[in-house]
């Protein structure tokens, strides 16, 4: 039993944590909170169904196929859902702009591809005789992706001109303009970033949560919890709090399982933002008095 929760905790709670992480892509650019990201990871899984079941292609190329549908998901959304909100006075709208994109995707989903949900392909043919093969791919895929995505994040903020540039934007967008920083571009590359991270998650977890247009509600909800966890930007605690929120999950389930298990996140959820708002790797913000 223990290993059972460890494994699959681990892996779901790597997806979550690359929702989390996604989240927080688009709102170190924009400032804006926008709820695609469940959607992306959605796609990621029913995009990859489609390539590679129904036309046949192969996993790498399908992957590829997903990633690129992910970054063009993410500029759209930035041009149809967010760039408008920015120069509105009610930037709050933003709520309704990016959810309501995010409801006619799925319901777009769910008439073309349907409302089962669909098992997904294995991707990898390993021997299950060999090291690899010894523990099932839909576990460790979503753990490697997530260490690849943070490790890739961690280098291109911290070595590249472009990721300086995106911290610059994230940090003061106003200073950043004035110092001749094309700040809509940035905003709209960090979309198309976050498009394909939404993407990889859904992608690389569909072995465990199936091809499923019914995905989006619960990756939105369960990718916020990491981000709350964590602290609102930071990629690192969204990545602990993923991880452990997806072994407190399974253990629940174990435990009590149903309902009770959702009550149960819940209730710890309420009960750290309760004792720590600013998230547990967050930093607390200074009040001006």
């Amino acid at each position: 039993m223990l290993q059972s929760i460890v494994s699959y905790g681990l892996a779901v709670g790597a997806v979550y944590a690359l929702i989390g992480i996604t989240y927080n892509v688009m709102f170190s650019a924009s400032r804006v909170f926008s709820f695609t990201a469940g959607m992306l990871g959605m796609l990621g899984g029913v995009l990859g169904a489609i390539f590679i079941n129904k036309w046949g292609i192969n996993a790498a190329l399908a992957l590829l196929l997903v990633l690129a549908c992910g970054a063009l998901l993410g500029i759209v959304t930035e041009v149809l859902t967010v760039r408008p909100v920015l120069k509105s006075v009610e930037q709050h709208l933003y709520v309704l702009s990016t959810l309501a994109f995010a409801l006619m995707i799925q319901q777009v989903v769910a008439i073309e591809f349907g409302t089962e949900a669909y098992p997904f392909p294995v991707l990898i043919p390993i021997d299950p005789a060999s090291i690899w093969g010894a523990i099932d791919q839909k576990f460790w895929l979503p753990v490697l992706a997530c260490a690849v995505t943070i490790a890739g994040l961690e280098f291109l903020y911290r070595k590249t001109l472009i990721g300086r540039a995106f911290l610059a934007i994230a940090e003061d967008s106003y200073a950043a303009r004035a110092l001749g920083l094309p700040e809509t571009r940035l905003r709209m590359a960090s979309y198309a970033l976050a498009g394909v991270i939404g993407a990889l998650a859904g992608f690389t977890g569909a072995q465990m949560l199936l091809a499923f247009f019914g995905n989006q509600s619960i990756l939105n909800f369960y990718g916020f919890v990491p981000v709350a966890l964590g602290g609102m930007g930071s990629n690192r605690g969204a990545v602990i709090g993923g991880l452990a929120l997806g072994l407190f999950q399974q253990a629940a389930n174990f435990l009590v399982g149903g309902i009770f298990a959702a009550v149960a996140v819940f209730a710890v959820f309420i009960v750290v933002l309760l004792l720590r708002p600013e998230g547990l790797a967050g930093a607390a913000t200074a009040r001006r008095v």
